[in-house]
């Protein structure tokens, strides 16, 4: 009886001892995510080409995909006698602009971080400078450029001027986000260990912060972007604004739309960069 009794567990228990089979990993033949970028941009292409083949509206409105493609050859060429767009290549527009972006998202970045600081750190800075930093972040950066042009007068100071205000916000906001995010233990933690008040900012709330702001300097560089063409309306040659502005007045939609491709596709490289500099400078972003 007690033999037949082990058999019978031994029967039962063999099933649970046994080794499951070995289930097929979905994540080996998962498609990665740059080819999934790679045919939203062709399936936008192709439809920009049908469209612009059925001549639904008139070629002056959406010019063809190989329209837009001669203007960039003419753009980077020497052609008829002139060099490519308003005496000016393709590089030289962006360059310019890139110059104004760069300048004014890093004045941005100087003057922001210390005001984004001092509001995080002392309240009657949050109370006093708050409300005037809100008002300002709403504003249009047009709303304020003819000022600007009446104070410095139509050279690229007003145009530094307008980016710096324009991304200057992102990065304050950003910066006393981060300080009041920051958990109290840490705090507790480095007094505990006789930190004073300018170790305790550069060894525990800085670093802490330190994502955030740079989240925020991210963001004053995109709106520096999406401001460059505001401030590149005046005066604005050479610069990728001022090639836009001045194609528009001659219904050049083919060159407007050169501008903004060449324009976005510097941004989104730019934003890599950050990006990655990003995830060098704060690796424990998102661990700890």
């Amino acid at each position: 009886m007690a033999v037949v009794t082990n058999e019978r567990v031994r029967s039962q228990a063999a099933p649970a001892l046994q080794t499951p089979p070995r289930r097929h990993r979905s994540g080996r033949h998962r498609i990665p995510g740059w080819v999934w970028s790679l045919v939203a941009l062709l399936v936008v292409i192709a439809a920009w080409w049908i469209v612009a083949a059925l001549k639904i509206w008139s070629p002056i409105f959406v010019p063809s995909p190989t329209a837009v493609w001669e203007k960039f050859i003419e753009s980077v060429t020497v052609h008829d006698g002139r060099v490519g767009y308003a005496g000016h290549y393709l590089w030289e527009h962006l360059w310019v602009s890139l110059q104004r972006i760069l300048i004014s998202s890093a004045l941005a970045t100087v003057i922001g971080i210390p005001i984004g600081l001092l509001i995080g750190l002392v309240p009657i800075a949050r109370h006093a400078l708050g409300p005037g930093i809100t008002f300002l972040r709403q504003l249009p950066p047009l709303a304020y450029f003819s000022l600007l042009i009446i104070w410095f007068g139509i050279d690229d100071s007003p145009k530094l001027v307008l980016l710096t205000i324009a991304a200057m916000p992102p990065i304050i906001v950003a910066t006393a986000a981060g300080l009041e995010g920051v958990h109290r233990d840490y705090v507790n933690a480095a007094r505990s260990l006789g930190a004073g008040q300018a170790q305790l900012i550069g060894n525990a709330l800085l670093p802490a912060a330190l994502p955030d702001i740079f989240t925020g300097i991210r963001l004053g560089v995109g709106v520096a972007y999406t401001s460059v063409v505001a401030a590149e309306t005046v005066n604005g040659m050479p610069g990728i604004g001022g090639m836009i502005r001045d194609a528009q007045r001659y219904n050049q939609t083919d060159n407007v739309i050169l501008g903004i491709i060449v324009l976005g596709l510097s941004g989104l490289l730019l934003e890599y960069l950050l990006l990655r500099l990003q995830r060098r400078v704060t690796p424990w972003r998102g661990r700890a």
